[in-house]
């Protein structure tokens, strides 16, 4: 008799995590519970501090030669992710501790300054669809150490070197803006405050990261400049005030120019608008004063900057000039100044950190003057400033050469230059 085998189905295995299966199987998946409660921590704790740290009154400070970055609006499109980025660096509590420590561990143990650059950032804007050889990463720092003490931003450098639009597309946006406010029937005038590195070239190192890029881009930019009937050079000027004084006018742990340069801004300014008007002025010096120095803060040091403040009698017997504190987030009438030797005229002038040693200055030569600072074009793509421009019957740029030459500075982008023009269209000086 033969044996009948009954047919079973086989019996299912118990469910079984992909980590418990055998390594050689082809569905196993190792387990990352671990690893991504350490990675949860640390985020938490990076948040935290921050937060806790500003609740318990520690608050970031601006220890660099900028303000802290604005919190950026959402209609600047792209440029919106960053300026975000940019935005947590710069309020993130004990980042000033930080790099000094960085650059006190660096030096006691290497011998050398730390590496505290960025890389460059990536164009903004959507990802191309064709891909692109990526370009050569250049670790520029943030300060560039030169010869006798002397130190440079480090910008200075990489924003000729890394042009976030062709020097060409920057330059026809500046012209736009300047037919368009012309067009409207006010006066046009730029003003240029020339890099420490074109200013001050003979204490740069012999070899720097750069180098080549940025002399080329400067040489180009300047020529640029120089061609465009807006635009007011003042290097020549800058030059013969530090053989005047014995020294160049930007301090040797300083990025920005002292009194003289501001003080020649004030008067290269009227003379574009009122040429001869200055004829009568009577400049005195006056007494000197002396400031922490704003480079060495970047590579965890500390320094000082010094000048001289100048009496500017403008009709040849008065002195007009005045303390003026202000950062420019809002704008700030000056109204004080009269009499011969003085525009009486409404200007609208937008500038930088440049502007800020111009005040004094500025206050003595221009009856009429509102002074705000480029940040205010953050908050509405530019509508504010085309008010302010409008209200004016001369408008007024101070700019700085690294801003302008690497194509970054936000006046000039299209859609803000559209928006000036526009209100400056609807509200013309006949």
């Amino acid at each position: 008799m033969t044996e009948q085998k009954t047919s079973q189905a086989p019996r299912a295995l118990p469910p079984v995590h992909e980590a418990f299966l055998p390594r050689e199987h082809a569905l196993h998946r190792p387990r990352h519970g671990r690893r991504q409660a350490v990675a949860l921590a640390c985020a938490a704790v990076f948040f935290a501090t921050p937060v806790l740290a500003s609740l318990s009154g520690v608050h970031p400070g601006q220890f660099e030669n900028r303000a802290l970055t604005e919190f950026p609006s959402l209609g600047q499109g792209w440029s919106f992710f960053p300026q975000l980025a940019q935005w947590a660096t710069d309020h993130l509590a004990f980042r000033e501790q930080a790099v000094h420590t960085a650059d006190g561990l660096s030096r006691g143990l290497f011998g050398e300054a730390p590496p505290l650059g960025g890389q460059p950032q990536a164009p903004e804007g959507p990802i191309p669809a064709q891909p692109t050889a990526p370009a050569p990463v250049v670790d520029y720092p943030k300060v560039l150490e030169g010869k006798s003490g002397w130190l440079y931003l480090g910008d200075e450098i990489a924003s000729h070197c890394n042009l976030s639009k062709p020097l060409d597309q920057t330059m026809a946006e500046l012209d736009r803006l300047r037919d368009g406010v012309r067009a409207s029937g006010r006066q046009f005038v730029v003003v240029v405050a020339p890099d420490k590195t074109t200013i001050a070239p003979e204490y740069l190192p012999a070899n720097y990261a750069g180098k080549d890029c940025r002399q080329r881009t400067a040489a180009e930019f300047w020529h640029r400049a120089d061609a465009d009937n807006a635009v007011i050079d003042l290097r020549g000027g800058l030059e013969a005030q530090g053989r005047a004084v014995g020294a160049p006018v930007y301090g040797p742990q300083d990025a920005h120019w002292s009194d003289e340069g501001g003080m020649l801004m004030a008067r290269s300014l009227a003379e574009a608008m009122s040429p001869g008007s200055t004829a009568s002025w009577v400049i005195k010096p006056g007494d000197p004063w002396q400031l922490a120095a704003d480079l060495p803060p970047l590579i965890g040091h500390t320094g000082q900057t010094s000048g001289r403040h100048y009496e500017v009698l403008t009709d040849g017997k008065r002195d007009q000039t005045r303390e003026v504190l202000s950062d420019l987030k809002a704008p700030l009438k000056l109204q004080s100044a009269s009499g011969t030797g003085t525009y009486q005229g409404p200007v609208a002038l937008l500038g930088d950190s440049f502007t800020y040693r111009a005040l004094p200055y500025l206050a003595a030569t221009f009856g009429e003057l509102t002074a705000q600072h480029h940040s205010a074009l953050l908050i509405d793509t530019g509508k504010s400033v085309g008010k302010l421009f409008a209200d004016n019957r001369v408008v007024a740029i101070e700019v700085a050469e690294r801003t302008l030459a690497s194509g970054t500075f936000g006046l000039l982008a299209p859609q803000v230059v559209d928006n000036i023009l526009a209100e400056l269209a609807a509200r013309p000086i006949r």
